[in-house]
C-alpha cells in the first residue's frame, strides 16, 4: 500500500542537494481573462416582472398593448333566451369598486395574467352578488391545496400579514382565480414571460453592452502587453497602479472618444474583442425582441421591430393580433368571470365579447353576416345561433336591446 510512498521517497533530492530551478525561455507574458459563464436572471415572479416588465421596453410594450386592447372589448352578457341592455352583474362590471372601472380593472387583470400566469379577483360583500370587485397581486398570492389536492383557500401577505381566503363547499368561493395553462403545475399557471425569460435576458444583456460599448469609447476591449527589455522584471507596483488610473481618468467614457493612446515603457496595445458588425450584435437584440413578442402573441411590426414579412401590412398583423390573441385571453376569462359571479347570485347567465364593437374583425364580420342573411334554407334561430346570438328574437338581433321580459332580470 505505501511502495508509491517509498518510491517517491528515494527520488526525493537528499539534504545537500540543490534543487532543480526551470526557466522560462519567454519572457514576455500576456494575462488574459476566463471566459465568462452563461449568467440567467433569477426565475421568480418579482424579478421576471423587474427585468421583462419594468426594465425592458418590449416586454413592457407587449404586456400594455395586449392588455389595454384586451380590456377595450365591451362584453355582453346573456342567457339562453335573451341578450340584457342592463343587469346588475353588468353595473357591478361597469364600476367593479369606488377607485376603478371596468377598463381599469381588466387592465390589471390582463396585466397580471400575462405577467405571471395567474390572476386573483376578490368578491367583497355576501348575499347575493358582491358589492366590489377587486383585483389581487398574483406575487402576494399563494393557493393552499387540500388532502385531495383541491384548493381550500388562498393566502394573501401584505405589509407583514397573512390574510387567509377559506373555500367551502357551501357557499362560493371568495377569490375567483383564472390560470393560464402549465403542464408541470397543479396549481399555478405559466406566463408569457416565463417562456419568454432567456429573450429578455438577452434582449438586457445587450442594451448594457451597448451602453458599455460607448461608455468606453466604443472600442472593443484588448490587452496592455508589456515587452520589457531582456532579462528586465515586471512592472512595478506604482507603474501598474498609474497605467490604472491613466486609463480611467484619460481613455474612458464618451468625452475621451477618440483621444490618442500614448504608451510607453515596452507596452503594446492588443485588440482582443470582436467589432459590433463582427458580431451582428444588432442583430441580435432584434431576434431576442421578436422572440418576446412572439411569447405574448404580438406581431413583431406591431412593436416596431424591423424585418417582419409575415403580413402583408399592418391591417393584417392587427386583425391576427385580435383574433389569435386578445380574443381567446377575453373570451376566457369573461368566462371565468362569469360563473364567478353566477355562483354569488344564483343566476346563471354568460358574458362575451361584443364581437361588433372590434373595428378590426369589421370585415370579417361583415363578411358573416352577409353569408348568414343570405342562407334561405335556415331558419332565424338558426341564424341567430350561428351569429352567437340568443334564441329569443324579442331581444333584438346583435343591438343588446332587452324586451319587457328581460326588464325584470
Amino acid at each position: 500500500m505505501f511502495d508509491f510512498l517509498k518510491r517517491g521517497n528515494a527520488d526525493a533530492p537528499g539534504p545537500g542537494a540543490v534543487p532543480e530551478t526551470k526557466a522560462s525561455a519567454a519572457r514576455r507574458a500576456m494575462a488574459l481573462g476566463p471566459a465568462g459563464r452563461v449568467a440567467w436572471s433569477p426565475r421568480d415572479t418579482g424579478s421576471l416582472t423587474r427585468a421583462g416588465f419594468l426594465g425592458n421596453p418590449v416586454g413592457f410594450r407587449a404586456v400594455k398593448i395586449v392588455a389595454e386592447a384586451a380590456a377595450a372589448i365591451p362584453l355582453v352578457l346573456q342567457d339562453a333566451a335573451r341578450r340584457y341592455a342592463a343587469h346588475p352583474a353588468l353595473a357591478l362590471i361597469e364600476r367593479p369598486n369606488q377607485a376603478q372601472g371596468r377598463a381599469e380593472l381588466f387592465e390589471a387583470l390582463y396585466g397580471q395574467i400575462l405577467l405571471t400566469g395567474n390572476g386573483y379577483v376578490e368578491a367583497v360583500g355576501t348575499g347575493g352578488l358582491p358589492q366590489e370587485l377587486h383585483v389581487l397581486r398574483s406575487d402576494r398570492m399563494s393557493v393552499v391545496p387540500g388532502a385531495d389536492g383541491w384548493p381550500i383557500g388562498y393566502d394573501y401577505a401584505a405589509g407583514g400579514r397573512r390574510h387567509r381566503f377559506a373555500v367551502t363547499a357551501d357557499a362560493a368561493s371568495p377569490v375567483c382565480h383564472i390560470r393560464s395553462f402549465h403542464p408541470q403545475d397543479d396549481h399555478y399557471g405559466l406566463s408569457p414571460l416565463q417562456a419568454a425569460a432567456g429573450a429578455v435576458d438577452v434582449h438586457n444583456a445587450a442594451s448594457a453592452w451597448s451602453k458599455a460599448l460607448l461608455d468606453n469609447a466604443a472600442r472593443p476591449s484588448g490587452a496592455i502587453v508589456y515587452s520589457g527589455p531582456d532579462g528586465a522584471a515586471g512592472m512595478t507596483a506604482d507603474q501598474y497602479d498609474r497605467l490604472v488610473a491613466e486609463m480611467e481618468t484619460m481613455h474612458q467614457g464618451a468625452r475621451n472618444a477618440g483621444r490618442p493612446m500614448l504608451l510607453e515603457g515596452g507596452l503594446d496595445w492588443k485588440p482582443m474583442g470582436f467589432s459590433p458588425s463582427d458580431m451582428e450584435f444588432q442583430k441580435t437584440k432584434e431576434a431576442a425582441a421578436r422572440e418576446i413578442a412572439t411569447a405574448f402573441g404580438v406581431p413583431p411590426m406591431m412593436l416596431g421591430i424591423p424585418g417582419d414579412a409575415t403580413y402583408a401590412n399592418y391591417q393584417e398583423a392587427n386583425r391576427a393580433f385580435y383574433r389569435l390573441t386578445v380574443l381567446p385571453l377575453v373570451t376566457r376569462v369573461a368566462a371565468a368571470i362569469a360563473d364567478f359571479l353566477s355562483d354569488h347570485s344564483g343566476e346563471r347567465f354568460e358574458l362575451r365579447p361584443d364581437l361588433d364593437q372590434i373595428a378590426a374583425l369589421a370585415p370579417e364580420r361583415d363578411a358573416l353576416w352577409a353569408r348568414v342573411g343570405a342562407a334561405g334554407f335556415l331558419s332565424e334561430a338558426e341564424k341567430r345561433r350561428l351569429l352567437g346570438l340568443p334564441a329569443n328574437s324579442a331581444a333584438g338581433a346583435g343591438s343588446g336591446a332587452r324586451d319587457e321580459d328581460a326588464a325584470d332580470g
